[in-house]
């Protein structure tokens, strides 16, 4: 009696053939969603499970955004508005000669050509280009390369530098597009031509010989 059992016991369960007709999900691993709202048959009709009335029977859970502070005045309400912001304004991702001088000591930019923008960024002495670069003139001093560089923006104080050193530097407008083909001419078929500055202020500072501008060379 004892070895039956044992060998009912162990022997193999034949398992049924798999095929395209009896796939389907183990037991248990899917459960229909509960539907509410259908009707008092289903026990979930009428107020679908939320009760009568209440913050949490309102829609969207009785979840209030997240400022929100029981009724009071919020804190977002109850203090004043400061400032504004200007739709026309520029972000320029600033540069010292300090930094420009141990890129160009360290062999990481080619003094020898024309420094771009995207020299600056390929080399990581920038890390991002907002709408353009502005040099600044930190470590004026110590900066003695001869150098060709062509920016957007430069202080007074960096174009002097720049030149004392025997060099030459020119800011040039660029607008999203502009700046797009610079940075990243692999991505046109044809390079689109460089757009012209159309605010009067722009048009101001690049037309100034004081600010080395583009348009006061040309005009030269």
């Amino acid at each position: 009696m004892l070895q039956s059992i044992r060998t009912f016991a162990t022997q193999s369960v034949a398992k049924p053939k798999i095929h395209l007709g009896s796939l389907a999900d183990n037991a248990g691993a899917v459960s229909q969603r509960t539907r509410v709202g259908r009707g008092p048959g289903s026990g979930k009709g009428k107020t679908a499970g939320r009760g009568h009335k209440g913050q949490n029977a309102r829609r969207g859970n009785g979840r209030p955004h997240p400022w929100f502070e029981g009724g009071q005045t919020p804190l977002v309400r109850r203090l004043p508005k400061r400032g504004f912001h200007n739709p026309h304004g520029k972000e320029y991702q600033e540069l010292n000669l300090d930094r420009l001088q141990h890129w160009i000591a360290s062999g990481r930019i080619d003094a020898s050509q024309t420094i771009t923008m995207k020299d600056l960024l390929d080399s990581r002495c920038i890390h991002k280009i907002e709408d353009g670069v502005k040099l600044l003139s930190v470590g004026a001093a110590t900066f003695k390369t001869p150098v060709k560089i062509e920016v957007s923006r430069a202080s007074q104080k960096a174009i002097e530098a720049i030149e004392g050193a025997g060099g030459e530097i020119t800011t040039r407008y660029y607008n999203a597009l502009g700046l797009r083909s610079l940075i990243h001419p692999e991505k046109f078929t044809q390079l689109p031509k460089l757009a012209a500055p159309l605010r009067k202020e722009e048009i101001k500072y690049y037309s100034d010989i004081k600010n080395r501008g583009y348009l006061a060379k040309e005009q030269a």
